[in-house]
């Protein structure tokens, strides 16, 4: 079988995917992502096969930086922007898909796939699906809901495909509602070496702190001035994995901060007693995947929804970041509560199907013929 995976350029909407895209690769069918700008080498790290669909000259982190250095003050609003229903952005994002829906038809003309898998909020794989009567799954990155999504993308982009499924990587205690097939989140979070001091045992308590990777474009280092402040204050390594983040605005780092760049934060957060973090649907799920106590802090767009959800099940805290201290940040690591409920989500996902489990029920999706 040829599954065709489509995604918007953003690693938040890509990384959720690999799992599935790498379950379908040893499972024996052929998969090809269609993405574009930075998310290509992104795809080819996570050792799959890579396709450029988007718009020539459009380059999706090009546009976040130009957008920072442009106008200020306009991106500073869209970061603040609180988002609580994912329909709220349906329009932006169809207005993304269409960068991708020609390259992306192009490409399923071409190849014939059986089966095509797309990114929430993306479209254009909607629009190949109707074209070439494809069957499409949305899959989820986080605990937004789907609910007039597929409508807003369709009345600017088509008709939707006859036959479709969500697989939704929410864990279902923590939604009102689960959007299709329930499946465990299997962290990914880049490709590279592990650090050696990440090997060696922890000497005293870790506390691990991320931007994600969208946060950090539009506000640079602002965000971690605080943690660098009271990290003097807290009886802990603090670790900044916050990727290519230029630090050296902060000045010199306290002795117990340590920058970790790209640190993969499935492999990090096991050790850590603790993560402060903005938000990302990405950087929550894999904290609530790894059993760690959480302290959001969430800034805009839809960081509000995932940091709501984090706190109602008790396993972290949703906070202001201008309310950030060490107080708090103690209070979330030390927090019996905490850790017993992040413990009992890690067992909640961990007991869900896994992606390899829901290959097969796809293919037999793909399959099937639709109904007349």
């Amino acid at each position: 079988m040829r599954v065709l995976f489509v995604a918007t350029p953003g690693a938040g909407h890509l990384f959720p995917m690999v799992p599935l895209a790498r379950a379908f690769r040893a499972a024996g069918h052929q998969v090809v992502i269609g993405t574009g700008g930075g998310a290509l080498e992104l795809v080819e790290q996570a050792g799959l096969t890579a396709v450029d669909v988007v718009e020539p000259g459009f380059d999706w982190n090009a546009t976040i930086a130009r957008q920072r250095c442009d106008r200020p003050e306009a991106a500073a609003k869209m970061l603040r922007r609180r988002i609580t229903e994912l329909r709220e952005m349906a329009g932006q994002f169809a207005l993304l898909s269409t960068k991708l829906v020609d390259g992306t038809l192009a490409l399923a003309t071409r190849w014939h796939p059986d089966l095509i898998v797309q990114s929430q909020l993306q479209g254009a794989g909607y629009v190949a699906g109707a074209a070439l009567d494809v069957p499409v799954v949305t899959h989820g990155f986080g605990f937004g809901r789907s609910a007039g999504v597929a409508e807003i993308l369709s009345a600017q982009l088509g008709p939707l495909p006859a036959r479709t499924v969500g697989i939704d990587v929410a864990p279902p205690s923590m939604v009102d509602r689960v959007d299709g097939w329930a499946v465990g989140f299997v962290p990914y979070n880049g490709a590279g070496p592990l650090p050696g001091w990440l090997a060696a045992p922890a000497d005293r308590p870790r506390i691990a702190v991320t931007l994600g990777t969208v946060a950090g474009q539009f506000q640079g280092v602002d965000p971690l001035r605080r943690v660098v402040d009271l990290a003097p204050r807290l009886d802990a390594e603090i670790v900044l994995a916050v990727g290519s983040l230029d630090l050296a605005g902060l000045g010199p780092l306290p002795a117990n901060v340590r920058p970790a760049g790209w640190a993969p934060l499935h492999a990090l957060l096991p050790s850590c007693s603790a993560l402060v973090h903005h938000g990302g649907a990405g950087t929550t799920l894999t904290a609530l995947a790894t059993g760690t106590p959480q302290l959001v802090l969430p800034t805009g767009s839809d960081r509000f929804i995932n940091a709501g959800a984090v706190h109602r099940r008790g396993a972290g805290i949703m906070a202001d970041p201008d309310d950030l201290d060490a107080d708090l940040v103690r209070e979330v690591a030390g927090s019996a509560g905490v850790r017993t409920a992040a413990e009992e989500v890690r067992g909640e996902i961990a007991a869900l199907p896994r992606p390899a489990e829901v290959v097969s029920g796809l293919a037999a999706l793909a399959a099937t013929p639709a109904l007349c």
